[in-house]
C-alpha cells in the first residue's frame, strides 16, 4: 500500500488490516503516548484547497502522535493558488517531504500528485471520495455493533456524493447491505451502478424502503462544499431528513453516524443529533484512529520513496 486514494482501490483484507491497526493505536493512545513511532525523522504536509476542522486537526494531531512533523499548506499560501500545475508542485514536495496529504476539490489532482510526487498521498476528501471518513465510520461501526457482516446500512441524503459513493466501494468489498435513498438526479447513475457491480448495493427514492430494519443509517450534508446556495438543489431533500419519524423503521438497535459538520434541521433533527451524540461524535474520533492506522502502513514507503528523484 503506497498511497490511499479512494475505497474503490483497497481491498477487503487490507480494508479489515486498517480496522484492526487503527483499534490496536486507539487502546495504545489510552495507556500513553506510542512506543513506537514509524513516522520518526519524516515530515508530511497537508495541502488543503479546502477548509476542514476534524481533517486538519485529526492528522496534525496523528503524524505528531506517530512521531513526525507536520507542516500545513493552504492552497492560498502556495503557487497553487496561483495557477501553478499539480504535477509541477507534486514535483517539488517530492523531493522534500515523505508524504503529503490532500484535501481538494478534483480527485484526478490526488491522482496525478500521487504519480508525478513519487511519494505516499493520502486523499484527504475530494468532491469523489473520502475514504478516511469511511475508515472511521467502519471503526465505529465495529466498536457500536461488534461487526458490519450481516449488517444492513442505509445512507439518506445525496446519493452521489463523495460520502455515498465510497460506501458503495466499501459494501462492494465488505458484503455487507447498502441502500441509498436521494431524490431523482441525485441517485447514482446506471453507468455507475453497472461498474460498480455490486447486488448487495441498491438505490431508492424512498427513504421509508432504505431505513426498514437498518443496522446504521447514515447520513451527510445536502450540499457539498462548492454547492453552497443552490437551493433548487436542496428543495430536492425535503423529504430525505433523518428524524425520529423516519427511524422508527429501523431496526430496533440501529444506531445513526453523521460525518459531520451537521445542519441541525436540515438533513437531521436536533433531536436525532442529540440522541445519537455520543456515537457520532465518537466516529468523529476515529478519524484520529483510523489515519492513524494509514499513516503507519504508508511510513515506510515514506522514507523509500523521498528522494527517488534526486
Amino acid at each position: 500500500m503506497t498511497h490511499l486514494l479512494s475505497i474503490e482501490e483497497l481491498s477487503k483484507e487490507r480494508i479489515w488490516k486498517i480496522i484492526d491497526k487503527a483499534v490496536s493505536l486507539k487502546t495504545e493512545r489510552k495507556q500513553g503516548p506510542h512506543e513506537e513511532l514509524p513516522l520518526q525523522g519524516q515530515t508530511w504536509a497537508l495541502m488543503f484547497s479546502k477548509s476542514s476542522t476534524r481533517t486538519r486537526v485529526s492528522f496534525e494531531v496523528g503524524i505528531r502522535e506517530l512521531g513526525g512533523s507536520v507542516m500545513f499548506l493552504s492552497s492560498n499560501d502556495i503557487q497553487l493558488g496561483r495557477g501553478e500545475p499539480i504535477k509541477d508542485t507534486a514535483r517539488v514536495l517530492g523531493r522534500m517531504v515523505h508524504g503529503t496529504i490532500i484535501r481538494t476539490f478534483d480527485q484526478q489532482d490526488v491522482i496525478d500528485f500521487a504519480h508525478f510526487s513519487g511519494i505516499p498521498t493520502i486523499n484527504a476528501l475530494t468532491d469523489d471520495a473520502h475514504p478516511c471518513q469511511i475508515l472511521a465510520d467502519l471503526l465505529t461501526i465495529r466498536e457500536r455493533l461488534g461487526t458490519w457482516e450481516g449488517k444492513k446500512v442505509a445512507f439518506v441524503g445525496d446519493g452521489f456524493n463523495n460520502m455515498s459513493r465510497s460506501w458503495m466501494w466499501a459494501a462492494k468489498e465488505l458484503g455487507f447491505e447498502f441502500t441509498i435513498a436521494a431524490p431523482q438526479g441525485c441517485l447514482p447513475t446506471e453507468k455507475y451502478i453497472e461498474r460498480l457491480n455490486a447486488p448487495n448495493v441498491s438505490i431508492t427514492t424512498d427513504p421509508i424502503e432504505a431505513v426498514k430494519d437498518a443496522d446504521v443509517i447514515n447520513t451527510d450534508v445536502w450540499l457539498s462544499m462548492g454547492e453552497e446556495g443552490q437551493t433548487a438543489k436542496e428543495a430536492l431533500f425535503k423529504d430525505y431528513q433523518v428524524n425520529s419519524e423516519l427511524l422508527k423503521h429501523a431496526h430496533s438497535a440501529h444506531i445513526v453516524l453523521h460525518c459531520l459538520p451537521a445542519y441541525r434541521g436540515k438533513e437531521i433533527t436536533n433531536e436525532v443529533l442529540e440522541a445519537h451524540a455520543d456515537t457520532i461524535f465518537q466516529q468523529a474520533e476515529n478519524r484520529l484512529h483510523a489515519q492513524k492506522a494509514v499513516l503507519c502502513r504508508l511510513a515506510a514507503h515514506g522514507q523509500t520513496f523521498r528522494g527517488m528523484f534526486s
